[in-house]
């Protein structure tokens, strides 16, 4: 009696060891007959690997790193522009029109801010590039930051009265029935032919006591001084109908890559 006791006890411990399974997948590898669950991610969700490596039947999945975004500018690399803080201004630009400030250099890039055609707190970033006809600027306004073409951003220099100036080359104090025509006489009077100036109005045109307008003259042939912006004033007749000119006051618009003195001189 006392050896079929023996007997039975040994073979239920024999029994429960055949049958304990674990509650660790992680940790524990199961018999061969066994079969494990694991627990997939949501597709929307990105989780760190585990550290742990686990014996599984399934196949193992590598999750790639997040892929690096890497923009090309288009155009060359130009070892010359403005300094990097360097305050330029737009100029040129017709007074109901606007300059673009872009993405990178290049009309088919993305518009990021609308500059004013008297926009002058234009802060140079120190880079330029070079495409075919064109040459561009990084600047940055306002926070904002884009690349504008050259050919409208200049370094504004001194101010005077030229007023002596003008009467002495026209000949005579000049009048004309509108603001609009005077700002062109006296426009043209400073402009140059070779090669060809471009005349732009950059201020509309304003009367009350006195006549007001702003004329751009851009492109005199010279390799510090990119142009010069005129602001008119003028006198109406009695009749308001027609106006003498008064005054000009002259802004030196120097070329942006050359900036200007402490003075105000184009260096």
């Amino acid at each position: 009696m006392k050896t079929r006791v023996v007997l039975l006890i040994g073979s239920a411990l024999i029994t429960a060891a055949c049958t304990a399974t674990s509650t660790d997948p992680a940790t524990t590898t199961t018999g061969a007959g066994a079969v494990t669950t694991s627990t997939v991610p949501d597709s929307t969700t990105t989780t760190a690997p585990s550290p742990t490596t686990t014996a599984s039947s399934s196949t193992a999945t590598t999750t790639a790193p997040p892929s690096t975004t890497t923009t090309t500018l288009a155009g060359e690399v130009l070892d010359f522009g403005p300094q990097q803080g360097a305050i330029l201004a737009v100029v040129g630009v017709r007074h109901d029109d606007v300059l673009n400030l872009r993405a990178g250099p290049g009309t088919d890039q993305a518009v990021v801010a609308e500059l004013s055609p008297v926009e002058h707190g234009v802060v140079a970033l120190g880079n330029a590039r070079s495409l075919p006809n064109s040459i561009w600027y990084e600047v940055e306004v306002d926070g904002v930051s884009g690349w504008a073409s050259s050919s409208f951003l200049g370094a504004l220099g001194v101010v005077g009265d030229i007023t002596s100036q003008i009467v002495a080359d026209l000949g005579g104090i000049p009048g004309a029935e509108t603001m609009v025509d005077l700002g062109l006489i006296v426009a043209e009077s400073q402009a140059s032919t070779e090669p060809a100036s471009r005349i732009q109005m950059s201020v509309a045109p304003t009367v009350g006591d006195l006549g007001e307008i702003t004329f751009d003259v851009i492109g005199l042939g010279d390799d510090a001084v990119a142009g010069i912006r005129l602001h008119l004033f003028a006198s109406p007749d009695d009749s308001g109908e027609s106006f003498s000119l008064k005054s000009v006051e002259a802004t030196t618009i120097c070329q942006p890559h050359r900036g200007t003195t402490a003075e105000g001189l184009c260096n």
